[in-house]
């Protein structure tokens, strides 16, 4: 979802310019890890857990005519006993959008914005199930042109 009110100056102030994007600012915003089952299940040869993951992007205007952009991910590690780990992150950037016509403006904060905040959130990902005791957790690469589709669609289906 984008809130791109706020950003009427930073569209006048990139007219006519090559379209560009800067990433001012990264940082974790939230970061949750569980292992309810530690030590017990870090122990022996386990069967391979299945692992069930979400993506969610959000953008929102900011008064000094910059943009948020937020990229959720979550990962939870099921065996048949219960849970293996969970691990949420909340992956957030500051940038600076020029020379991009308003009607483009959604799909560059939903798809291109993430794609460059995705290597750093699959790093910290990585880290933290490492740290927890894991093999490292390295997402694969996101299609995000193909997540903002399918939410599009979602909400076109919904007012319908």
């Amino acid at each position: 979802m984008t809130d791109t009110d706020a950003a009427a100056p930073a569209q006048e102030n990139g007219a006519g310019q090559e379209p560009g994007i800067r990433i001012l600012a990264q940082f974790i915003r939230d970061l949750s890890f569980e292992n309810p089952r530690a030590p017990e299940s870090l122990r022996g040869a386990a069967p391979q857990p299945q692992i069930d993951i979400g993506v969610e992007m959000n953008a929102r205007g900011r008064p000094d005519g910059l943009f948020e952009v937020d990229l959720k991910l979550s990962a939870r590690a099921m065996r048949e006993d219960g849970p293996v780990f969970v691990v949420e992150l909340l992956y957030g950037g500051v940038f600076e959008i020029l020379g991009v016509p308003p009607e483009e403006l959604e799909p560059v904060l939903l798809i291109e914005c993430p794609r460059f905040l995705f290597p750093f959130a699959r790093r910290i990902i990585g880290d933290v199930t490492s740290d927890g005791g894991y093999p490292p957790f390295l997402l694969d690469p996101i299609d995000f042109a193909g997540v903002y589709a399918a939410r599009k669609q979602e909400e076109t289906v919904g007012t319908a």
